[in-house]
């Protein structure tokens, strides 16, 4: 039985709702099978059930959320289409957990529910492991509630590190001083400050010391006391050097510490820090392991694409 509502719109909102080319409403159309119309009283949405009723409601959850000043891309919608889909996801709930808004006007927030897990985690805990492949915003998401807890007092630092060892490469090879040899390797983290407290602050405060980018074994024979502390690309991490970085944050510290462990960079024969640490801190009260997958990919759909064909034929790496 085909079936018809209407949903109210101003015209800034269908613009927001429909997308470039009216690109939104073809896949709302194409994904649930319903026909819609933009007339004047609004929305039109037609179609049979229980088909019209999935697209309505998510079509209103979108509406809620352009309301409530946020306005998702045509990636971001396709992403909230296909879970709903598959698991009746009520995306509202997600664009809650806004955590700070950029000099440009964006607002930083979590997009899907591992990411609101993430978030939630890194709220309650003082340390919490982001394990996923790329494009699911463990990164990311760790900076913005850094920068986010500094603006609010919560901590006196920043400290974001990472091991220097990627894709084959080893510093020797690098041209340039020990600076100019790590630089590359941190630029992901320069770029995620910049984008959240503009060039002006980011210039200041990396001068006076409230920032600190650095490669992890600077980290060694420090205690730090009132930090917010990040350790990236930890699946490139030895045991020891794990135990090092964990055994250095003091009081009124927290921790993150994100990586991959599909793309371990180490030699063969090396145990992956990351990997190992994960069992051997099991059940301790204050610690969290959030996992992402490729549900909270946020990119080209091609991104989730690609890190689901590695899963299927890549060999495992014990």
């Amino acid at each position: 039985m085909t079936e018809a509502a209407n949903i109210k719109l101003d015209n800034g909102e269908a613009l927001k709702l429909l997308g470039m080319q009216d690109k939104n409403l073809a896949l709302f159309a194409k994904v649930f099978g319903v026909n819609l119309v933009l007339k004047d009283e609004g929305l039109h949405v037609s179609g049979p059930s229980p088909n019209r009723e999935l697209a309505e409601d998510l079509i209103k959850q979108i509406l809620e959320i352009i309301r409530a000043g946020y306005c998702p891309d045509y990636e971001e919608v396709k992403h909230m289409v296909e879970n709903y889909k598959a698991h009746k996801t009520d995306h509202r709930v997600f664009y809650k957990d806004e955590i700070l808004i950029t000099p440009r006007g964006k607002k930083v927030i979590a997009k899907t529910a591992g990411q609101h897990r993430y978030i939630q985690a890194i709220k309650k805990n003082d340390l919490v492991f982001g394990i996923g492949p790329a494009g699911t915003g463990k990164t990311y998401l760790a900076v913005a509630m850094a920068v986010r807890a500094l603006k609010e007092k919560q901590i006196a630092k920043i400290i974001l590190t990472r091991p220097a060892i990627e894709a084959g490469e080893r510093l020797g090879f690098l041209p340039g001083d020990l600076q100019d040899k790590v630089d590359p390797y941190l630029r992901p983290l320069y770029d995620a400050l910049l984008e959240f407290l503009g060039l002006d602050i980011y210039q200041k405060y990396m001068e006076k010391g409230v920032i600190e980018v650095a490669p992890l074994a600077y980290m060694r024979g420090r205690t730090l006391n009132d930090a917010f502390i990040i350790l990236d690309e930890a699946q490139n991490t030895t045991p020891e050097q794990m135990k090092m970085f964990l055994t250095r944050f003091g009081f009124g510290s927290k921790a993150i510490v994100t990586g991959d462990i599909t793309q371990i960079d180490l030699p063969r024969d090396t145990v992956s820090g990351l990997r190992q640490v994960i069992g051997i801190l099991r059940g301790i009260e204050g610690i969290e392991v959030i996992h992402l997958d490729e549900s909270d990919i946020i990119r080209h759909r091609l991104v989730a694409d690609i890190v689901q064909a590695y899963a299927r034929y890549a060999p495992k790496r014990k």
